[in-house]
């Protein structure tokens, strides 16, 4: 198996600069154990205006029927000649992907100490595999690559050049273009080459989904044909596709541009009172989230399904607020909160009042626990419904904050937007949303539920017949409340009870 990697320099950046990047110096060829064989690592060419690295994997066959015991394609009990014969040493597939994470791990994950400086930095990468197994042919490595930016050619390889009648075999020559990161051009090679020969040559087990989504951030849950990924790559194993698939889908509703979601309020505000030209609708709920903060004394506040931290960054300027954590599950959006927050050029005393870290809302998190006030601001109509008892659980059974803010769109108000089209929801990914009723239903069940008081507030111009465009409902801790009236029995049931009744529906239908 064979792949290269080569860039261009410029003037101020010569392009043996890859060799800090890979963690391998050009004037040296380097040799590397695997466990079916031995990887390569040399340089062609190295100077200011061009650099080539290739990766050579050398495969034993016998090594890898012996080792593999059966498992892989390479082990089939069917087929005792093709365990020894077989693609395997020459073309692309899971063997070089593997020795890809191993030979070049630090480039892998955007390490490099030496030089920090170059990790982030888009290079014109040119990465040519000679030999790639493609089930799907050349239109599906369009398909795979493309929509990651680059620029794709997929030659195909004939099956004799001395026969050409007898046409094209499964094999491609793969070049691709473009102006990527380092990294993240070898985690779409990392995942995207099994994806292609749609095999593994290791048994897929359970932690095979954490690798696929570590080397899918950023990229995975947007692509296109990501079903088709997620499902190859983790061998069709049904369970394991279904488990990434969710986590994907949380990714995915995290990473929502919160942009998007001000055109919807400014397209509302703007047709609700286009003469006085209103204060867009984002602004108006963050200044009405903040207020409630202020007037229920919190001073550490949770921002929960914090996003790019623009609530995180606005409370940061309330010197009130003495601790602000934002949470989230999409570490490209904590990335893109870290850039907005400048925390690494925050001063040491600032720095010490905000925090950002990963977290789901769907599980319990000691992490939360003990904060004066949490927020949820557009998150929960996001959110299958059969998932909100679970959410509902982690913030007011487990961490207890004595104040939680819930603000989500009321549905009733969505008539006064004439360039919405009627019963459709504001944005395509929110699950549902409630009217008014049914918020304060839900609410005061959560309340109930939980030892808290409940009150409502309207968030924008509040409607005679329709009401505010956004609702929010405030929770405070009742007095003479102990956490031991929070049952998670109750919560289990309330789940189990919904789900019986969208199955008996379903079944009626």
């Amino acid at each position: 198996m064979f792949l290269t990697i080569s860039t261009t320099g410029t003037p101020d950046r010569p392009a043996s600069d890859l060799g800090f990047l890979l963690h391998k110096h050009p004037d040296k060829a380097q040799s590397f154990g695997t466990a079916q064989g031995r990887a390569h690592v040399l340089y062609p060419e190295a100077n200011d205006d061009r650099c080539t690295a290739a990766l050579l994997l050398e495969i034993d066959p016998v090594a890898l029927v012996r080792k593999g015991k059966g498992k892989g394609r390479g082990g089939a009990p069917d087929a005792a000649l093709a365990q020894y014969v077989n693609d395997r040493p020459y073309a692309a597939s899971s063997l070089l992907a593997v020795a890809l994470s191993s030979v070049f791990k630090s480039a892998l994950r955007g390490v490099c100490p030496a030089r920090p400086d170059l990790v982030g930095r888009p290079l014109p990468l040119r990465i040519e595999v000679p030999a790639l197994p493609a089930r799907g042919g050349p239109d599906l490595v369009t398909k795979l690559f493309e929509p990651l930016g680059w620029q794709v050619t997929a030659e195909p390889v004939p099956l004799d050049t001395q026969f050409p009648e007898w046409g094209a075999s499964r094999y491609v020559r793969l070049v691709l273009e473009g102006d990527l990161v380092l990294a993240e051009a070898l985690r779409h090679l990392y995942v995207l080459l099994p994806v292609l020969d749609d095999a593994k040559h290791y048994w897929v087990s359970p932690d095979e989904v954490d690798k696929l989504l570590r080397a899918g951030e950023g990229w995975l849950a947007e692509h296109p044909e990501h079903k088709l990924i997620t499902s190859r790559y983790l061998a069709r194993r049904w369970s394991l596709t279904r488990e990434a698939m969710e986590r994907l889908e949380l990714v995915r509703l995290a990473d929502l541009d919160e942009l998007e979601v001000e055109q919807v309020d400014n397209a509302v505000d703007e047709q609700t009172d286009t003469e006085d030209k209103p204060v867009p609708l984002a602004l108006q709920r963050r200044d009405a989230i903040i207020e409630a903060l202020k007037a229920s004394g919190a001073h550490r506040v949770l921002d929960l399904g914090c996003g790019q931290g623009q609530l995180v960054q606005a409370l940061l300027k309330d010197v009130s607020f003495t601790e602000i954590v934002g949470v989230d599950v999409s570490m490209r959006a904590l990335t893109i909160a870290a850039r907005r927050l400048k925390l690494e050029r925050m001063g040491e005393r600032q720095a010490s009042r905000v925090q950002l870290f990963q977290g789901s809302l769907a599980y319990t998190d000691k992490r939360l626990k003990g904060y004066d006030a949490a927020v949820l601001s557009e998150v929960i109509e996001h959110l299958d419904l059969p998932r909100l008892p679970a959410l509902e659980y982690a913030v007011f059974g487990s961490a207890r904050p004595t104040t939680v803010l819930v603000t989500t769109p009321n549905v009733e108000y969505n008539v006064r937007w004439e360039s919405l089209p009627a019963g459709h929801a504001r944005h395509g990914d929110h699950r549902f949303e409630w009217t008014r009723e049914e918020f304060r239903a839900w609410a005061d069940k959560v309340a109930e539920r939980h030892g808290y008081a409940v009150e409502f507030k309207p968030v924008g111009p509040d409607d005679p017949e329709v009401g505010p465009p956004t609702q929010m409902a405030v929770f405070t801790i009742a007095e003479n409340t102990s956490t031991e009236n929070t049952s998670t029995e109750s919560i289990s049931t309330e789940s189990t009870r919904t789900e019986s009744t969208r199955t008996t529906k379903g079944e009626q239908a």
